[in-house]
């Protein structure tokens, strides 16, 4: 008979349970998404909630930890994470592209007219009576002529 939990993967691929943390493989998961631990009394299983192209479900097995405050790591599960060297921050193979800035000044239309201070001065604004708003609207303007009842 085994337990079956949902816990969300930490940014570290470890899945916390009974006060311990398991490790799952970097490359199969990311953080936050959500697995299923099936657990015995000697044995922690982790699956995916959803199958991979395969058909298989089964992330990682580990023995059950003993006590409270044991990680359980299976160093192969850490390929593919960032080592903390440098500033990348992202896994997979897929290296981020540099950016394409264009040169300042060919920056052109509306956006470049407002972030230039003497261009935004010649914008043209349209100016209308609050009591326009209020016959749209269908409302009155806030009087302050006395009530019926307190005049009676």
């Amino acid at each position: 008979m085994a337990e079956r939990h949902l816990r969300p993967v930490g940014k570290d691929c470890l899945v916390a349970f009974g006060g311990n943390l398991y490790s799952v493989p970097a490359r199969r998961v990311r953080p936050r998404q959500l697995v299923e631990i099936r657990a015995t009394k000697s044995q922690i299983m982790l699956h995916s909630t959803m199958a991979d192209s395969s058909g298989e479900t089964l992330l990682a097995t580990h023995p059950r930890a003993i006590g409270r405050g044991v990680r359980v790591v299976e160093e192969a599960h850490w390929d593919g994470l960032p080592t903390g060297k440098g500033r990348r921050t992202t896994t997979g193979d897929v290296l981020p592209q540099p950016r394409r800035e264009r040169p300042w000044g060919e920056e052109t239309g509306p956006l470049r007219a407002l972030l230039n201070r003497a261009a935004a001065t010649h914008i043209e604004v349209g100016r209308r009576p609050l009591s326009v708003y209020d016959e749209l609207t269908g409302t009155r303007p806030f009087t302050t002529r006395p009530s019926t009842r307190e005049t009676s």
